[in-house]
Order: C-alpha cells, then structure tokens, then sequence
C-alpha cells in the first residue's frame, strides 16, 4: 500500500478534489471525505479541519450549493452539490492539473 497523502497539504488540490467529488450528485461532508479517500485507493485523506472550511470557501465562491437532507444513519447533514460556475471551474482546474502532472511526469522520467 502507497503511504498515505494529507490532500490538505496538497496546495491546490483540495478544492478540485472536493469538486470532483460532488460532480456525480449530492453528498455530505463525510461521505466527501469518504468518496476522496475510497477513489485514491485509501492515498489521499481529507481531515475535517481541512474539508469544512474549504466547504465554506466553495460555498462562498458559488461553487458548491448546500441543503439540508438526511444522511443514511438518518442524521441531518448538509448536502453539497456544484453549481454551474463550480462544474466550469471543475472542468478548467481538471485540465490544468492534468497538464500540471504531465509536465511533473516527464521531469520525473528524465532522471
């Protein structure tokens, strides 16, 4: 198993991995948290100290939208989707990190 990477560290990353993952539908915080670290294979983790302001961040920035729903244990939650702006910003900050590890890629083969 790969050491595991705090995603809060990640200077940038957090916001686009937050996207990503409320791309497919509505979730709540810690089902975001879940669904980042179960699609990097358990790699990258997202504590709560991190994720909930970058919530707040998105939220402000109208990029996510909230509401208010149940959870599956039947716990009140908010619940994040994108917005228009944030499935746009999704897309562009995608493609740029894409370019971004490609570019990391090709350093890293050179060796």
């Amino acid at each position: 198993m790969s050491p595991r990477v705090d995603a809060s560290s990640l200077y940038g990353t957090l916001n686009l991995l937050v996207l990503r993952a409320v791309a497919d539908g509505p979730l709540h915080g810690l089902a975001i948290a879940r669904h980042i670290a179960a699609e990097s294979d358990d790699v990258l983790r997202v504590e709560e100290g991190a994720l909930y302001p970058a919530l707040h961040r998105l939220e402000a920035d109208d990029l996510i939208e909230a509401e208010w729903g149940t959870s599956s244990n039947n716990r009140r939650a908010r619940f994040y989707r994108l917005t228009r702006k944030g499935h746009a910003r999704l897309e562009a900050e995608a493609a740029r990190w894409r370019r971004h590890a490609d570019a990391v890629a090709r350093l890293l083969a050179s060796e």
